[in-house]
């Protein structure tokens, strides 16, 4: 597959290496969302790299390491509240919509229409991203988060993952 940075990333964006850090820090991730939908069905745009992740404290350490490295801060929020994106914050929420020096990211514990985290991560397909691996939810599990979330851009990727399933039969 050709480098992340020449097909994904963006000026603001730059989901190859949001992805980079993520796996190399070691942190169990499976990518969820548009992301996702790009890299099984159809390019589209996206605004977001979104992720469900495992809530096992050490995978909490390490994804709070890179979040603090990044300098993650809440998405949308004033930027006068105090936030850490630590082990604690982690532990509390089940989203989080952070902003980062690399671009947006969200932080799904469970997304609806997903199944728990370990099947989700059984499930999934593991692409190789010039040269590091990564989890990216299988079509199935896609297409029933994107049912379950059922907004208008949902809609249009469902039509794009029925084809991708359609296509892989």
């Amino acid at each position: 597959m050709s480098t992340p940075e020449s097909w994904l990333d963006q000026p603001t964006f730059k989901v190859g290496s949001l992805l980079r850090r993520l796996t190399e820090a070691g942190v169990d991730y499976v990518i969820v969302g548009g992301v996702a939908v790009v890299l099984q069905a159809s390019p589209r745009f996206t605004r977001d790299l979104d992720i469900c992740y495992a809530t096992a404290q050490e995978n909490l350490e390490r994804l709070a390491g890179v979040l603090i490295d990044l300098g993650a801060i809440l998405r949308g929020v004033d930027e006068d509240l105090p936030f850490v994106p630590d082990t604690t914050t982690l532990k509390r929420t089940q989203i989080l919509t952070l902003s980062t020096g690399e671009g947006n990211i969200d932080l799904l514990v469970n997304p609806d229409g997903s199944p728990d985290y370990t099947t989700l991560r059984r499930r999934a397909d593991r692409m190789d991203l010039d040269g590091f691996i990564v989890a990216v939810a299988s079509v199935e599990d896609l297409i029933a988060m994107k049912r379950a979330a059922g907004r208008p851009q949902d809609l249009v990727d469902l039509e794009s993952l029925e084809l991708a399933r359609r296509r892989r039969r």
